[in-house]
Formats: C-alpha cells, structure tokens, sequence
C-alpha cells in the first residue's frame, strides 16, 4: 500500500488537502470519490518518486471518451453526470483524473472547452477549437463524435507513416553502426601493416586518409559525440522558439518530395476539418480560424488566417490561397468552382479524399525508392573502405 497526497474539492466547491492510502493511484481515485472529492492532483507522498496522475492519454483512448460522452449527452444525461460516470468508468488514471478535473473546472463555471484547454496533454487544440465551436453552435454530440473521427484518422496517419519509414530507418541505423565497427575496430588493425608504405610516402591518398579518419575518431570519438550532441541539443533549443518553428515550418514545406507529402497531408486535414465543420452548420470564418489549426504548420495557418480576414471584407476563398503559392492549384480550382456552385462542404471533403489517395501513392512510391537508395549508399561506404585497404597491398603486389 503507498501514502498519496491529494488535493480535492468537495460537493461544495472547497479545497480540501489529506493523504490517502490506496495500492494504486486508481484505487485512490475511487477512494476519495466514494468520499465526494474530486482529486485536482494526487502524488506519491514519500518524496522519493512524486509522479502526478496527469499525463499524456494514448489517442484511441481519447477517442473512445469523446464517443461515450457524446452518446451519453445524446441520451440527455446532463454534461456534469456524464463526466462523473466517465471518470469512474475509465481504467486509465491520467484519463480519470482529467476527467474529474473537466468537472470541477465546469462545476466552477467554466465551459467544457475552456477546461480541456487546461489539459494539452490530453487535448490538442483541435480538439478544442471543435468543441468550442459545437458549444457555440448547439452541435456538441456532433462536434464531440468528429472529435473521435477526426482522433482516430491521426493516429491512423501517424501508424502508417512510421510503418512506411520503419524499414528505410532500420537500414539507415545498420548502415551507422556497420560502418562505425568498420572505423573503430577494423581499420587501425591495418595502421602497422602500412606504417612503412606511409614512411616512403608510397600510401595511397584515399587510404592514408581513411587511417586518419579512424585514428581520429577512435582518439577523439567521445570528445566528437559530445560536440554533435551539444549542437543537436542547441538546434532543438532554437528550433522551439517562435522563430525557430517558423523557420522549421517553412523548410518543411520546401523538401524535395517529403515537402511535397507532408503539405498535401496538411492540406486534406485543412480540407477535411472545413468540410466538416461547414456541413455542421459552423459559419465560414469561425470555421477557417479552427481549420486552420489543424494543418500543424505556422505558414499554412497564416494562409489561412488572411484569407479569412479576406472573406470578412467580401472576398472569395480561392484567390488568397492561390496568391499564397502553398495550395496545389488543382485544389484551388475545385475550390474556387465550389463556392460559385456553393457546395464547398461537400467538395472540401472529396478533395481531402482525393489527397490522401494521392499522398500515399506518393509516399509508397518515395519507400520504394528509399530502401535501394539506402542499401546502395551502404554498400558503397563499405566498398570504399575495402578499396582503401586493398589499395596498398595490390601495389605492392605489383611492384614485386
């Protein structure tokens, strides 16, 4: 049994401090509810291993609360009761303890978006711009059950793409470790054999540099290790700026290919959230200020800002996307002939369709080509290493 510290609120609204002794930090959850308190935090009072209950929820758990609490709100089972019987529930704790701190936040008079905004870790801004839009627009079932949809595509997308990329980083992180074995052990076994060829300065270039490179690396390697993770460490650092994830954005968007995928990809989740926040009856302006979120990309987002402060002054859709540059203009066609025919819902969505369809074909096509890129690039480094060490022998061999 462990000691946990807890922080709750009461039926009344009143904080209330204790400590409570359960074998996990469910059991302690359901303790204190069965007291009628609603843990806000809840650690491990030793003072050896603090661990808070809030933490990261896996997507298709999020996923199967946002479909519960719509159906239950479906039924007519008031928000606060539907958040109750959902917190006992769940067998996740990080999930219970958000849940009832949904609650607590909701029973203080906050909205239910305002209190999932509290939790990032469990809802993403997405999530929260579409809720908030349901509650503004009386469709929160709906809002909630395309929360779920929405929920489950990314974690779809995400499995496939690291499915897709899992064999070409394989071959890439075989290929560093080869050859790095190749350099630190194999190599400056060769450095007495060729220490006389260097001497009478008959080494071969290529093989006299391979023997400084491992000598190099074998001498200074860790001093090397920590200059590379310095540098990686200080990149990450400015890259999580405001500056450095602009920066970021834009270079995503201009690589050679993958720039090509991951705008597409960005562009079907634009396409696809439009659409469905269109049909549900979400004026256009609210719903482009929410869309935009869910490109994941700062340039994109901005785009997509101006062309609604665009359709605020009378203006089209189309025509601020097509001036940005980043929309493919197939896509801005069918745009553009579905506001004159105003069917944009409904061609927002065919269009998200139809750029999934093709950015996979795209990305198989770009795996096909990265495996044989791979092993090729792998092959010849090793190829290079054992022309080098060949090199002296075959000239001796020859001079005799």
């Amino acid at each position: 049994m462990t000691d946990y510290t807890y922080t709750a609120r009461n039926l009344g609204g009143q904080c209330v401090e204790g400590v409570v002794t359960a074998g996990s930090q469910r059991e302690a959850i359901a303790t204190l509810t069965s007291q009628q308190l609603f843990p806000i935090e809840l650690s491990v009072s030793t003072g050896q291993s603090k661990r808070s209950v809030q933490r990261h929820v896996k997507p298709q758990t999020m996923s199967q609360f946002y479909v519960q609490l719509a159906s239950l709100l479906r039924s007519g089972v008031p928000l606060l009761r539907s958040l109750e019987v959902l917190g006992k529930q769940t067998n996740n704790p990080a999930l219970s303890f958000t849940v009832y701190d949904l609650h607590n936040r909701i029973t203080e008079g906050e909205s239910l978006a305002e209190a999932m905004a509290r939790h990032p870790k469990a809802f993403d801004e997405l999530a929260v711009s579409i809720v908030r839009a349901g509650g503004e627009g009386g469709f929160m079932e709906e809002a909630l059950e395309r929360v779920a949809k929405f929920t489950d595509q990314q974690a779809e997308l995400k499995s496939r793409v690291m499915g897709a990329m899992a064999y070409p980083i394989f071959l890439c992180v075989f290929s560093v470790i080869i050859v790095s074995v190749l350099i630190v052990f194999f190599v400056p076994k060769f450095e007495a054999l060729f220490a006389r060829l260097r001497e009478r300065g008959e080494l071969p270039a290529l093989t006299d540099w391979l023997l400084w490179f491992s000598d190099s690396v074998t001498r200074y390697g860790i001093f090397i290790a920590i200059a590379i993770a310095g540098l990686v460490m200080l990149l990450r650092a400015q890259l999580a700026t405001e500056a450095g994830r602009w920066f970021l954005d834009r270079w995503r968007l201009q690589i050679p290919q993958a720039g090509l995928i991951y705008r597409n990809l960005a562009v079907s989740r634009f396409c696809r959230v439009l659409g469905t926040l269109l049909n549900g009856g979400v004026p256009i302006v609210l719903a482009l200020k929410i869309s935009s979120d869910s490109t994941g990309n700062r340039v994109l987002s901005k785009t997509i800002n101006n062309a609604s402060e665009n359709i605020t002054a009378g203006e089209s859709l189309a025509a601020p996307l097509m001036a940005s540059g980043h929309f493919p203009s197939d896509v801005i066609e069918m745009i553009a002939v579905a506001e004159q025919s105003n069917t944009l819902e409904t061609v927002l969505t065919d269009i998200a369709e139809s750029l999934e369809k093709q950015t996979w074909r795209r990305l198989d096509l770009l795996v096909r080509l990265i495996e044989p890129i791979m092993l090729l690039v792998m092959a010849s480094l090793v190829l290079v290493i054992v022309v080098a060490l060949l090199m002296p022998m075959l000239k001796s061999a020859m001079a005799m």
